[in-house]
């Protein structure tokens, strides 16, 4: 509706223009109630131009040509006309517009002979129908020409958004044959691996228990830790495989992985403050990873440490922190491996913030903070 806003507002003025003119004009017939509603017609076929074009410039022409009959407002009658056929013809029509300036053309024409006289000689009315005749003649062309150029431009938009979308699905399939990628080669050299394991460590369990025997506990460690592995890798192919699925961890799960870094020999405490809530995905499982791999550091280069697990849930963060009582001191500044400039770039991607350092007691502490936002 907004764009046929413009169209109403230039049929309204031509027809104030129109009637004003006609009533100044010294020659022109008495403005009546008729010729009021025919300027209103023209008006609003006008409004209707852009979206019914030969509807509106027929209704247009036949208006303003009985109205040049009636009050002969002279070649003011033909501006509707020739602003109708403009659109026509920049709305890919050729014919409509054509035939409607014939028509026109031929009906001023024959009223203008019809009705001389001895004022009007014809040599003015043929000079009149000439400079008529050359203004519908070039609304027709800058019609014809102005839609072309209109049409053309819509194709190389069209070609822009076919090639936008191509580009994007070429980059999802490349992606996606990536992802396949990955997936292959995880499960070619880290599952057979991890499997080996596993089977080793079962069967030294079962031995040991066969000679009546205790399982020594690194043993049953490894075995628990390597099943731990597997399920996880299997989740992480499932995601690879189809990004939309697979078992995702997260803080649910962080009793299963104190479990097993207990097993392994490291005291672990849990203690989480505030009320636990829906998380996004990819913050649940970035708070899962930051304490698994601050799990993994403590059982590595800690020594004989007690690890604390904190979680603070908070209406518009999430805090994950791990503390150990472990060997780490301000004295000796800890070289950042792979594992904590990975958890670093895990925690910064989501517009977090992490800090990995030496406690000043002694020990070092991994602090997590990733933003949320406020529950409704």
């Amino acid at each position: 509706m907004r764009r046929d806003l413009p169209y109403a507002l230039s049929g309204f003025l031509l027809g104030v223009f129109l009637l004003g003119t006609t009533a100044l004009a010294a020659d022109a017939a008495p403005v009546r109630a008729i010729d009021v509603v025919l300027v209103l017609v023209m008006a609003a076929a006008l409004a209707a131009c852009r979206r019914y074009p030969v509807v509106a410039l027929t209704v247009v022409g036949a208006a303003m040509l009985a109205l040049h009959v009636r009050v002969h407002p002279g070649a003011h009658a033909a501006f509707p006309v020739l602003g109708a056929v403009y659109v026509a013809a920049w709305r890919g029509h050729r014919f409509a517009p054509a035939l409607a300036s014939l028509v026109f053309l031929g009906g001023f024409l024959a009223h203008d002979i019809s009705t001389a006289s001895a004022d009007q000689p014809g040599e003015q009315i043929v000079e009149r129908t000439a400079l008529l005749l050359g203004w519908f003649v070039a609304a027709n062309v800058a019609g014809l020409v102005s839609g072309q150029r209109r049409a053309y431009l819509e194709q190389v938009e069209q070609r822009a958004i076919e090639a936008e979308r191509t580009r994007e699905e070429v980059a999802l399939r490349r992606a996606g044959e990536e992802r396949l990628r990955i997936a292959r080669d995880l499960h070619d050299s880290l599952t057979h691996s991890i499997s080996v394991i596993k089977v080793q460590a079962g069967i030294a369990v079962h031995l040991a228990r066969k000679r009546g025997e205790a399982p020594a506990a690194a043993l049953l460690a490894i075995q628990e830790a390597s099943g731990a592995a597997m399920r996880e890798l299997r989740a992480t192919l499932d995601v690879l495989r189809s990004p939309e699925d697979g078992d995702r961890v997260g803080l649910a799960r962080l009793g299963e992985l104190a479990e097993r870094t207990r097993a392994a020999g490291v005291p672990v405490q849990v203690t989480a403050v505030g009320q636990p809530r829906d998380l996004p995905a990819e913050v649940d499982q970035a708070g899962y990873r930051v304490v698994q791999e601050a799990l993994t550091n403590v059982a590595r280069h800690a020594g004989s440490a007690t690890a604390q697990i904190h979680i603070e849930y908070a209406p518009a963060q999430l805090t994950v922190s791990v503390t150990d009582d472990g060997q780490a001191s301000p004295l000796r500044p800890v070289t950042q491996g792979v594992g904590l400039r990975g958890m670093r770039e895990r925690v910064t991607g989501l517009g977090g913030t992490l800090h990995a350092a030496a406690r000043d007691d002694g020990g070092f502490a991994v602090r997590a903070t990733f933003p949320l936002q406020e529950p409704a």
